[in-house]
C-alpha cells in the first residue's frame, strides 16, 4: 500500500484554475522530485498533500499512522525558546521515557513493589536504548553541524534568527524526527554547498520517503529517483534522477512530433477523399467518413492526440467536448489546418547571447592580489590568468567575497593590494545579483530602451516577448516584479551589451528549471569568455573549464583546472586521506616524542597542556572503548544499563571538547 495517494485533485482561486485532474501515488522509500516552471502551482500541490491546504476538488488518502514532515520555503517561528531546544522537541517521546526511567530508578531504591518496578524499568529501558535514547544527544550536534549551525548558536532564540537560519532549523528539527515521509520545498535554498552536499549523502542513507520540489538540479541527479513533471492537467512521470528525466523527455517530446506529423497526414489524405467524393457516386460513404473524421478532429482540439491514443470512441467522447453536428468539408478543411501540435513543453525563453568583436587572446591576469574593504581582508589570491573563451566557476561560502571580486575586476572596489590587469578589446557585460543594474522606478519598456534606444516600442515590445514578458505586462514598473521576472529582464538587457566578457553572478537564482536549461544553453554557445558565481553545481558543471575555489577559513582563492565532477572528486579523496591522517595523528600523539631543547615561557604552557590533553585523551578513548564492550553486551541490571549509556555519552562529549582544544593548540 502506498504512503499516500491523491485522486483527481485540483485547486482554484476564486476564477482561476491552478491545476486539475491531477493523481499520484507516493511508495514507501521513494524519492521524488516535482518540476515545472513556476506558477505550475507546485507549492500548493504540496501544501494539499501535506494537508496544510485543501484541494477544490478531488482526495487526499494517507496510509494509517503516517508521520509527515513537511518544509516550507519560508519557516514561520515565532517562539522564543533556543534552537536546540527546537531539535529536542523531536525527541519528546524519548524525554518521557527518560524521566519514567529516572522515576523507576527512584522507585527501585525504595522496599516496595521492586519486582514490578524492575520488570517495567527493563522493558522501558530496552525501548529507550532500541530507539536511540543513549545517542540522541550526538545526532542533534551532528545535523546542526552538516545544516551549517555552530556551537556557539546551539542557544540562540529562535525569533533571533534570521529567515533562513529558521528555515535550516526546522529542516534539522524534521530530519531528527525521522518522518514516514518528507514533503521538501526548495529545501536547497537557504544552504551553501558543503550543507547541501551533506544534505544529500543523508537523504541518500535514509530509510523513509521523499517528494522534494526543488531547482538545484545537481541536487536532484543526487538524491531523487523518479520525477513528476507537474502541468494544468496533470502529471507525466520519468524513471530515474534528473538527466535521465531530460534523456527520458527529449524522447518523448520526438515521439509525440512523429505521431502527430503522422496521424495529421493520415487526416489529410482522408480529407482530400472526402472532398473528391461528397457530391459523387460514393457520397454516403464520404459523409460518413467525414462525420467520424469531425469527431476526430474535436477530440484533437478538446483534450489533445495523446489522450486520445489507444482508446475506445465511447471513453473518447466521456472525455472529449464532441458536438453531434458533423462539420461540413471547408470547416474540416480550416480546423485541420489549424491543429497545433499538443505540448507539454512551457513557455520558453528565446534568448540569445552575441558576442560583439573579438577580444585578445589574454582576458584576466591578477598579480600578488588582496580582495576586501579597507580595515576587512576577504582573501588573497594566486596568480590567475583566464583565457579567451575559458569560463571559470567562482565558488565560496556566502560571505567570502565573490561579489567583491567581480566589482573590484569592474573597478568599483578597488583591492587591497596587488593588481587586477584586463586584457584588450574587452567589452563587459555585468549580470548582479541583487539586479542593481536595473531602474525600480522603470517600465519593461524604458529598462530596455535605455541600453537599446535605436528599438521602436513595438519592436521592445516584440523583444520582451521572447522574455516572456507580454501584453500590458511591458508597462509594469520594476518595483513590482518578482525575483524570477527580474532576472529575465536582466538577462534581456545584458543580452543587447554585446559583450564579449560576461560577469554573471548568481543568474539563475529565481529562475525555473525550464529557463535554467535555456540558459545553460546559451551560454555554452556563448562565443566570449564567462566568469561565473553560481551556486548552481549543474550550471557549473555544465560550463566551467577552471574551478575558482575561495577557501573562507584560510582567506585564500585557489585555482582548480579542470570540471566540477573532477574537482568534486579531487575533494571527496582529499577528505578520505585527511581521515587517514587524522587518524595518523591520533596515534603519534600517544607515543613520546623526542627529546627536544626545553621551551620557555607561552611555548612551554602550550607544550605542558598539549601533553595533558594527549594523556586525557588517551584515557578518555580506553574509557570509551571499555564503555562500548560492555554495551554491546549489557548487564541484567537494567539500572547498570541505564547509568552506562549516561556515561557513555558523557564521556563522548568530554573527549570531543578535548579534541577540538588539542586541534586548536596543535594548529
Amino acid at each position: 500500500m502506498p504512503l499516500l495517494t491523491g485522486t483527481n485533485l485540483a485547486k482554484s482561486f476564486g476564477p482561476d484554475d491552478i491545476f486539475s485532474g491531477i493523481s499520484l501515488s507516493v511508495p514507501h522509500k521513494a524519492r521524488i522530485a516535482i518540476v515545472g516552471p513556476n506558477g505550475i502551482g507546485k507549492t500548493t500541490l504540496l501544501r494539499i498533500l501535506a494537508g496544510e491546504e485543501s484541494p477544490s476538488a478531488g482526495s487526499v488518502h494517507q496510509a494509517r499512522n503516517l508521520t509527515i514532515g513537511y518544509l516550507p520555503q519560508e519557516a514561520g517561528f515565532n517562539a522564543t525558546h533556543s534552537l536546540w531546544e527546537e531539535c529536542l522537541s523531536a525527541f519528546a517521546h524519548l524525554r518521557v521515557l527518560e524521566e519514567e526511567l529516572v522515576e523507576l530508578e527512584q522507585e527501585m531504591a525504595g522496599p516496595s513493589h521492586i519486582g514490578e518496578t524492575l520488570a517495567r524499568y527493563g522493558m522501558l529501558q530496552t525501548r529507550f536504548d532500541h530507539m536511540g535514547g543513549y545517542t540522541y544527544h550526538i545526532r542533534i550536534r551532528q545535523v546542526l553541524s552538516g545544516l551549517g549551525f555552530t556551537p556557539d548558536e546551539y542557544e540562540y532564540p529562535l525569533n533571533h534568527l534570521s529567515g533562513g537560519e529558521r528555515t535550516r532549523a526546522l529542516l534539522a528539527r524534521l530530519l531528527l524526527s525521522d518522518p514516514d515521509l518528507l514533503i521538501l520545498d526548495e529545501p536547497t535554498n537557504h544552504l551553501d554547498i558543503q550543507a547541501v552536499e551533506w544534505l544529500e549523502n543523508y537523504l541518500n542513507q535514509w530509510n523513509g520517503a521523499a517528494l522534494i520540489v526543488s531547482h538545484d538540479r545537481y541536487f536532484l541527479d543526487r538524491v531523487v529517483t523518479a520525477i513528476w513533471e507537474m502541468s494544468r492537467s496533470g502529471i507525466e512521470v520519468y524513471r530515474g534522477n534528473y538527466t535521465s528525466y531530460t534523456q527520458q523527455r527529449q524522447e518523448r517530446w520526438e515521439l509525440r512530433h512523429q505521431l502527430f506529423t503522422a496521424e495529421k497526414e493520415r487526416m489529410e489524405k482522408e480529407l482530400d477523399y472526402i472532398r473528391r467524393n461528397i457530391s459523387g457516386q460514393n457520397s454516403a460513404q464520404a459523409r460518413g467518413r467525414l462525420r467520424r473524421l469531425s469527431r476526430q478532429i474535436e477530440a484533437i482540439e478538446s483534450i489533445g492526440l495523446g489522450a486520445i491514443q489507444g482508446k475506445t470512441w465511447g471513453e473518447i467522447s466521456d472525455e472529449a467536448d464532441i458536438s453531434t453536428h458533423p462539420m461540413d468539408v471547408e470547416d474540416a478543411i480550416q480546423r485541420l489546418g489549424g491543429l497545433r501540435e499538443p505540448s507539454n513543453r512551457p513557455p520558453q525563453l528565446r534568448l540569445k547571447l552575441k558576442a560583439g568583436t573579438r577580444s585578445g587572446e589574454i582576458i584576466l591576469r591578477t598579480y600578488d592580489l588582496r580582495i576586501g574593504y579597507p580595515g576587512n581582508e576577504l582573501f588573497t589570491c594566486e596568480d590567475i590568468e583566464l583565457h579567451r573563451l575559458e569560463c571559470a566557476g567562482l565558488i565560496g561560502p556566502n560571505g567570502s567575497g565573490k561579489t567583491t571580486f567581480l566589482k573590484s575586476i569592474l573597478e568599483e572596489v578597488p583591492p587591497q593590494a596587488g593588481e587586477i590587469s584586463l586584457g584588450a578589446s574587452l567589452r563587459v557585460g555585468y549580470f548582479a545579483q541583487a539586479h542593481e543594474g536595473l531602474n525600480s522606478e522603470n517600465t519593461l519598456v524604458q529598462e530596455i530602451d535605455s541600453v537599446a534606444p535605436h528599438m521602436l516600442v513595438a519592436e521592445i515590445r516584440d523583444y520582451l516577448a521572447r522574455f516572456l514578458f507580454t501584453r500590458d505586462d511591458v508597462f509594469k514598473p520594476v518595483s513590482v516584479l518578482s525575483g524570477g521576472e527580474r532576472g529575465r529582464l536582466a538577462l534581456a538587457k545584458l543580452a543587447l551589451s554585446d559583450a564579449n566578457l560576461l560577469l554573471l553572478d548568481e543568474p539563475t537564482n529565481h529562475l525555473d528549471i525550464p529557463s535554467q536549461e535555456i540558459l545553460q544553453e546559451v551560454l555554452a554557445e556563448f562565443g566570449g569568455t564567462i566568469l561565473l558565481v553560481s551556486h548552481d553545481r549543474y550550471l557549473i558543471d555544465a560550463l566551467a573549464t577552471q574551478i575558482w575555489e575561495i577557501d573562507q577559513e584560510m582567506h585564500t582563492l585557489k585555482v582548480f583546472k579542470g570540471t566540477y565532477t573532477e574537482y568534486h572528486a579531487l575533494q571527496e579523496a582529499q577528505r578520505e586521506a585527511d581521515k587517514v591522517n587524522a587518524e595518523i595523528v591520533r596515534v603519534q600523539t600517544r607515543q613520546k616524542s623526542p627529546s627536544t631543547p626545553r621551551p620557555t615561557g607561552e611555548e612551554r604552557r602550550r607544550q605542558n597542556r598539549l601533553k595533558e590533553l594527549e594523556d586525557q585523551i588517551t584515557a578518555l578513548e580506553s574509557q570509551l572503548d571499555s564503555l562500548s564492550r560492555k554495551l554491546e553486551i549489557p548487564p541484567s541490571d537494567p539500572a547498570k544499563v541505564h547509568k552506562l549509556g549516561n556515561e557513555y555519552v558523557r564521556v563522548q562529549t568530554e573527549l570531543d571538547e578535548l579534541m577540538e582544544e588539542w586541534g586548536r593548540l596543535h594548529a
